[in-house]
């Protein structure tokens, strides 16, 4: 990463727009460096919204929206961020693999951000490297790239290639690029600057819908699970589901373990487990309270299943958030 101390040259970043960027991405992106330049009330990030042409570039929103300059044209970059909210534009990708190579050298940080990452590989600069995407297009990218290590993850740093899934996890990519310049203890006090409770970490994975998983051809199933997440504080019995379902809780059984590899009850577990994860990580309700909204009957209970499954105590977790 590049290392910004008092003194030295602000790191410049360069958003290069596709057609159809993500308007949501690039505001993100750029109000974290913005923001971390009010913080440290010094220059530390300056950047640039660049295009192929030089020409505005019509967002996902349809607002058109102004560059300084084509890619081809701008000035010596620290990172290059490639922004693209679909696979399917209308895109060279050789002249796109030329433009970015004239500006690349050993120093540069290359990035993409949501399909960002498909047009990098389509590039041919993702090879060899781990790499993340859009839940919609991790299928494709993975199909597509072989020589790419795709993964479901929020966003991937490997090296100097950087990738993103897109929408609230440029938030969470931003800001570790910003703690990886500036520092943890720095990136903490901006993230209190965006009222942030907590920051994921790249290796949290992308929650991919459960139809988008098994395909769109098991209705009782996602009914199912859909039961399952609004029933969490409450739990439903297996019997209960499977009599709201329209299905026996042997053919309920059935589908679970045909196509999510576990049983109804494990799964339902899991999920109230995972929800206990996220509240002591984001927020400063008690573990009992905690436990209860889970669907615990005591502490004790919440305790003992959690350290059953996680390896850890709820106490335990609480105080790594505490120490992060």
């Amino acid at each position: 990463m590049v290392n910004v101390t008092s003194g030295t040259k602000p790191v410049r970043y360069g958003f290069l727009l596709l057609p159809n960027a993500s308007m949501a991405d690039f505001a993100i992106a750029t109000e974290v460096l913005t923001r971390a330049n009010q913080l440290a009330e010094k220059k530390c990030y300056e950047f640039l919204p660049l295009s192929l042409d030089g020409l505005p570039v019509t967002l996902s929103n349809g607002l058109r929206l102004a560059v300084d300059l084509p890619l081809a044209h701008a000035p010596k970059l620290d990172v290059l961020v490639v922004l693209a909210d679909e696979v399917g534009v209308d895109i060279a990708a050789d002249e796109l693999a030329r433009v970015i190579g004239s500006q690349l050298n050993e120093h540069t940080m290359l990035a993409g951000i949501n399909c960002g990452s498909y047009w990098l590989a389509r590039a041919g600069l993702l090879a060899g490297h781990r790499a993340t995407i859009h839940w919609q297009e991790i299928s494709r990218l993975s199909d597509e790239f072989p020589d790419v290590i795709v993964s479901s993850n929020l966003y991937e740093i490997d090296g100097n290639r950087l990738t993103s899934t897109g929408g609230a996890a440029t938030f969470d990519f931003m800001m570790a690029l910003v703690a990886a310049n500036l520092g943890q203890e720095f990136a903490a006090q901006l993230s209190e600057v965006f009222s942030m409770e907590r920051l994921r970490p790249g290796s949290e994975r992308q929650r991919i819908p459960l139809a988008t998983r098994i395909g769109g051809s098991q209705p009782k199933l996602t009914e199912a699970v859909s039961l399952m997440e609004a029933n969490i504080e409450e739990p439903l019995t297996t019997d209960d589901i499977a009599y709201y379902v329209g299905v026996s809780r042997r053919q309920l059984e059935r589908l679970f373990k045909q196509y999510l590899g576990t049983v109804p009850s494990k799964y339902y577990l899991e999920l109230r487990l995972n929800r206990a994860r996220q509240l002591l990580q984001q927020t400063s309700k008690s573990i009992v309270q905690i436990g209860l909204a889970c669907g615990f009957s005591s502490g004790p209970h919440f305790s003992s299943t959690y350290r059953s499954h996680f390896n850890i105590t709820p106490r335990e977790e609480r105080a790594q958030r505490t120490q992060g």
